[in-house]
């Protein structure tokens, strides 16, 4: 049995209608055509709709080297970092269910690895096709406000599109506020800025980071999140988000971070 060279984590909440124009096939078909071992692993959160774990499920359950994990809540890091947990590729990946980044910009981030990077992150640069004006606003205030007090170097810290080594992540993970939390406190899909908290102790302990360059066009279908943004929880989840960019400052006074 071939070693396995990645492994591709998806956290799942809700996603049955991009479950449904077949975003599962779509990494399927990529990967299909790839000459290293691969697994992609499918995170699901315990979303509310059933449809979604449904899909998922069968999805995986028909289709080689896919693997799905019922999860209780707990938030997209901690789904993730029940991925990370089960993976075995020497190299990690995690990217979002809805493809708003295909695939096959994974390409793109590889070859980053043999320069001597262990933590390789998609950047969408200072573009969001397909947001609205409102989104692309605050995003341009989270990214100036974070550029003030933390890794100012790197242009994009929350593309859902992220690789690392496997030694590299499985020290960094445990480390998040997010994932010492645990699943208590989580409410809803919470995104955050858990990603900037990641890369800051990614930087912190030295390893090497390199930022890539990456196609990305909101294809989220999603009827559940929409729904979420449509009541106001985008602004509110952007106000959260800067507040945690103040508490990984703290934390690190703290020492909060250290080894």
């Amino acid at each position: 049995m071939n070693e396995i060279f990645l492994s591709v984590i998806i956290p799942s909440y809700n996603e049955t209608e991009n479950l449904q124009r077949g975003v599962l096939s779509e990494v399927r078909d990529y990967f299909s055509k790839q000459k290293y071992a691969w697994e992609v692993i499918v995170s699901e959160d315990e979303s509310p709709d059933l449809e979604s774990r449904r899909l998922a499920k069968e999805f995986c359950d028909k289709n080689k080297n896919f693997v799905f994990l019922q999860n209780k809540h707990g938030g997209k890091a901690l789904s993730i970092w029940a991925g990370i947990q089960r993976a075995s590729g020497k190299l990690i990946l995690f990217t979002d269910m809805d493809q708003s980044t295909p695939i096959s910009e994974v390409a793109k981030l590889l070859p980053c690895f043999d320069q001597g990077y262990e933590v390789v992150i998609g950047s969408r640069g200072m573009e969001r096709k397909n947001f609205s004006l409102f989104r692309k606003l605050a995003s341009a205030i989270f990214r100036t406000f974070r550029g003030l007090f933390l890794l100012r170097e790197i242009v994009d810290t929350q593309a859902g599109f992220k690789a690392f080594t496997r030694e590299a992540i499985l020290k960094i993970f445990p480390k998040m506020e997010a994932v010492k939390k645990g699943v208590e406190k989580a409410q809803g899909w919470t995104v955050g800025s858990w990603d900037t908290e990641l890369l800051f102790i990614a930087k912190k302990w030295g390893y090497k980071i390199k930022e890539a360059p990456i196609i990305w066009e909101d294809r989220d279908v999603s009827v559940a999140k929409a729904k979420e943004r449509q009541e106001g929880k985008f602004v509110k989840e952007s106000l959260d988000m800067i507040k945690q960019i103040f508490r990984v400052k703290i934390n690190d006074l703290k020492g909060f971070y250290e080894k």
